[in-house]
């Protein structure tokens, strides 16, 4: 019952309807004066969840890293066959029996010569 007759007084246009609507706004965090359309459009751009915390726009890319891992653990105990890197494995091995791979730390040309 109180309540009911809260809402009414508000709703009139008396000062203590006025300051106590003032106070009431102040207290929640709402807009406790009235404002123009281009001001409330900030105040409800602040209100409003921040866009890099959205979810969609969180969840919009796969999550690469996360998944690169996985599947590296996942080969190294034989439960995964990645074919590109056999093949770039393979491709190494390859140039060192040619020849063809980089010098070991410390055994370069530079340190050849003394």
């Amino acid at each position: 019952m109180t309540s009911y007759k809260y809402s009414e007084l508000i709703k009139l246009g008396t000062q203590y309807a006025r300051r106590m609507n003032y106070l009431s706004n102040r207290i929640f965090g709402e807009v406790a004066r009235t404002t123009n359309d281009k001001s409330m459009k900030v105040v409800r751009m602040f209100s409003e969840e921040p866009i890099q915390k959205r979810d969609y726009v969180v969840n919009w890319y796969p999550r690469h890293v996360e998944t690169h891992l996985l599947m590296k653990n996942l080969r190294d105990y034989g439960l995964f066959r990645d074919e590109h890197q056999d093949f770039k494995e393979e491709m190494k091995r390859l140039r060192k029996l040619r020849g063809k791979a980089p010098p070991k730390k410390g055994e370069g040309k530079r340190a050849s010569k003394k």
